[in-house]
């Protein structure tokens, strides 16, 4: 397989920090991972131009035996071990159900935030996002607690995920109208097989307000890289039934005979390349968020920014992925 380096970098909206234009996503270390496997995966992104990490504080607490934190560790080991922290930009999560508790009030981000510092082993989380939106706590008091983070230098900059276009549109109110430090960055749901969401309000939004975004689930779970195929039986998966149940239909199988055709045309290129270009190319995205379990995985994950699709081959994913399911 021919190396892939990114040499690229793109500011990550109005926060002052430049990322690859791929977030690999760190939900697998501790779980489909090891240390070892995780330490291989981070260094074949950051020997080959990757900077941008995304994980959380829930990651992985829903394996047998963990409790929440195992990929924050892995990743906080993987830095100091090879002194990569001023390489890299961490971005980490709360809200999510922990041993600490869940939700975005002021004292549970305040913990929060403590304990992913131990774990990354730094002084500052370069992007923290709020996980999930927590309708049981007002507005106001979550944006002061994350203005107070930024405030006192333990987070650079902030970013929401899986927040209603109503709560985020209201968030950035709040932090407007209290001189509050606000959400810079966007981590929604979004790929060829999962675009209304996002397209029908989040983006104009992020378009309105000069917010960047890092979608997650960027190959659907693994659907877009050519691993499912109609009328062909599934890979050995535990998760195979749950990804079939929702992308396995007209317009699933459809995105999958584009993605087909586009790849023909790209010699050497596969379909999560493909799939990510498409992502990539769209309005608003900064860095598509995926994940590896392998050095050479990775490396075909980066492929994917040296790729040129044709106005052909996007609009014949944009005509796929828009039929009915």
């Amino acid at each position: 397989m021919p190396q892939t380096k990114l040499e690229a970098r793109k500011a990550l909206g109005t926060t002052g920090l430049q990322v690859s234009p791929l977030c690999l996503g760190g939900n697998v270390f501790g779980w489909t991972a090891d240390e070892a496997t995780s330490f291989a995966v981070l260094d074949a992104f950051a020997d080959n131009g990757g900077n941008f990490i995304d994980t959380a504080d829930v990651y992985s607490s829903w394996v047998p035996g963990n409790r929440g934190g195992e990929s924050e560790t892995l990743i906080g080991k993987w830095m100091k071990s090879r002194g990569a922290r001023e390489r890299v930009v961490i971005a980490t999560k709360v809200g999510s159900q922990t041993e600490l508790g869940k939700g975005l009030g002021r004292e549970h981000i305040q913990r929060s935030v403590e304990a992913s510092l131990r774990r990354l082993q730094v002084d500052v989380i370069d992007l923290y996002y709020a996980h999930y939106e927590d309708l049981s706590t007002p507005v106001e008091e979550t944006m002061a607690a994350f203005d107070a983070l930024v405030r006192t230098g333990k987070v650079r900059a902030l970013g929401t995920s899986n927040h209603s276009p109503r709560r985020l549109t209201e968030s950035l109110e709040v932090s407007r109208r209290n001189n509050l430090a606000r959400y810079a960055v966007l981590q929604p749901h979004y790929n060829l097989v999962a675009r209304k969401d996002f397209e029908s309000s989040l983006r104009s939004i992020c378009e309105r307000e000069g917010l960047v975004v890092a979608p997650y689930f960027a190959l659907a779970s693994g659907f877009l890289t050519g691993k499912y195929r109609k009328d062909q039986p599934p890979p050995k998966s535990a998760r195979a039934e749950g990804v079939l149940k929702q992308y396995g239909n007209a317009r699933g199988w459809a995105v999958i005979d584009a993605l087909d055709a586009v790849t023909r045309r790209h010699p050497g290129a596969n379909f999560a390349q493909v799939a990510l270009a498409w992502l990539a190319a769209q309005p608003t995205i900064v860095a598509p968020i995926a994940s590896a379990t392998s050095a050479s995985q990775t490396q075909e994950l980066l492929g994917a920014f040296t790729l040129q699709l044709t106005e052909e081959d996007l609009r014949a994913l944009d005509v796929a992925s828009s039929r009915e399911a």
